[in-house]
Parts: C-alpha cells; sequence; structure tokens
C-alpha cells in the first residue's frame, strides 16, 4: 500500500531513541521528509545519520515555553511542518506515598505540556494549509493504570481528553488528531530490564520465552507477546498519511487485546 507520504515533512519528537526512533525511520522509508528531533541536536544525529536520504536531526528543549518557542521559530524558518507525532516523553517511578507536588508537575511537564507546546504552533499553519496530521503517543496504561506511577498514568490520561477536544477544535480544517497508546514495547531499556527479571524469576534467557513470559504474569494480552517498536511505527505511519483521512479524535490501543481480558 502506497501511504502517499511522499512530500510530506514530519516531525517526530523524542525520535533520537527507542519508539520514536522507529517511528522516524518507518515515516521516511514510505517517503516522508523526516525531523529527528532530541532534546540536544548531539543526541538527535545519530539515528538521523541512520536514517540518510533527507533525514535531518533537529535539537530543542520542549520543557520549557522558551525552548519550544525557539523551536518552532526555527522549524517555521526551515518551511511548512505536516505531520507532528508528538512521541517525546518519560515514565518517571513512583509511589502516592513518596512523590512530591515538584514530581507531579515534572511528569505533567514532560508527557503533557511537551505535547501541547508543539501542537498549538503547528496546528495553525496546518490549518492554514488545509491538510495536516497531529498524532500523540499515550499508553494503555493510562485506561488501565497501577497503583504506581500515578502521575505518569495521570499525564497520559490527560492525552486522551486533550487529544479529542483539539480534534473537535480542528474539526473540517483537513488536520486530523489522533492518540496511539501502546502496552510494554519492546525498546533497548525493556528488554534490558525484564533481562534482569527473567534472571531473578527463572524465565529463562531466550527472548522468546521471556516476552511469552512477561504477556503472561506481567502484562496479560490476546496475542502472548508485547509490542516491537516497528508495529507501534506503522500505525503511527498509517494515521499520518491521506489514507487516514476519516480518522480523527480517537484512541488507537497498541496492547495486543490487553484491554478486552476482563481481570
Amino acid at each position: 500500500m502506497d501511504l502517499q507520504l511522499s512530500g510530506k515533512v514530519a516531525l517526530v519528537t523524542g525520535s533520537h531513541r527507542g519508539t520514536g526512533a522507529a517511528i522516524a525511520e518507518t515515516l521516511a522509508r514510505e517517503g516522508a521528509d523526516v525531523l529527528v528531533h532530541g532534546p540536544t541536536l548531539a543526541e538527535a544525529e545519530p539515528v538521523a545519520a541512520t536514517i540518510g536520504g533527507s533525514a535531518k536531526a533537529i535539537g530543542g528543549d520542549i520543557l520549557t515555553e522558551d525552548g519550544a518557542a525557539d523551536m518552532a521559530d526555527r522549524l517555521a524558518d526551515g518551511g511548512h511542518i505536516d505531520i507532528l507525532v508528538a512521541n517525546y516523553g518519560t515514565a518517571g517511578r513512583g509511589s502516592w506515598s513518596d512523590m512530591t507536588d515538584a514530581d507531579w508537575f515534572d511528569a505533567y511537564s514532560h508527557n503533557v505540556l511537551s505535547a501541547v507546546r508543539l501542537s498549538r504552533r503547528l496546528m495553525t499553519p496546518m490549518r492554514a494549509a488545509g491538510w495536516g496530521r497531529i498524532i500523540h503517543l499515550g499508553t494503555v496504561g493510562s485506561t488501565r493504570p497501577n497503583a504506581a506511577m500515578p502521575h505518569y498514568y495521570a499525564a497520559k490520561g490527560a492525552l486522551a481528553t486533550l487529544n479529542v477536544s483539539l480534534a473537535k477544535e480542528l474539526a473540517g480544517t483537513g488536520v486530523t488528531v489522533n492518540l496511539v497508546s501502546p502496552g510494554l514495547i519492546r525498546t533497548q531499556e525493556v528488554e534490558a530490564h525484564y533481562r534482569r527479571q527473567a534472571a531473578k524469576r527463572g524465565w529463562g534467557e531466550a527472548w522468546e520465552d521471556i516476552d511469552q513470559a512477561i504477556a503472561r504474569e506481567i502484562m496479560p494480552n490476546l496475542v502472548g507477546r508485547i509490542a516491537r517498536t516497528e508495529e507501534v511505527a506503522d500505525l503511527v505511519a498509517y494515521l499520518a498519511s491521506p489514507r487516514a483521512d476519516f480518522l480523527t479524535g480517537q484512541n488507537f490501543h497498541v496492547d495486543g487485546g490487553a484491554l478486552g481480558i476482563v481481570s
């Protein structure tokens, strides 16, 4: 299927590593001109170099109003952004008993305001052009949160509401807004963590065995493993394409059917 992304310019925030890097690579492979973003230019450059082609690196601190404004100004100088994938976010550890107000504010800054700052700046030229895509990255945990990390799940939950609000704001403009909410994803960090867990729990050393154990004991789902980065990236690429013109205001769960299991 031709996703008709040739000539489209996509910015993927936090694409200097993990799932964001996979999204940037997939969009580039489908023909988009991709801007690989990292908190600093040095962090983004290796991924952009690996992707090659028309991929370019951009650094910017989107955790502050001034930093986001500066990056948006630089983006405007370089031309129009057709696709914003607001992937940047962090999952800080914490519990109800040990977190401070600062921890909660930090979670919202990383996971909500970083997306809001660029969405509100880039949506205006998208609206003027009559076409655009804004895709936020959430988590299935905002629908079924755990007791741990409540600040993270609450922040990601806010993306679900602002996603619908922004979709309504941009109704009829040709700009769509969607949320992609994965479960656990096999990033390097996640794999390293669960390999350590496997050694303690006796799950074995082969990733296939560990993967199945995670799905059995940590995140039960109907597929029997956790998501791969390219599976999340493929969905994002489709939603970013003209093929998905009729999809907006939606929250797409990439969880192997986990939410369909009654616990």
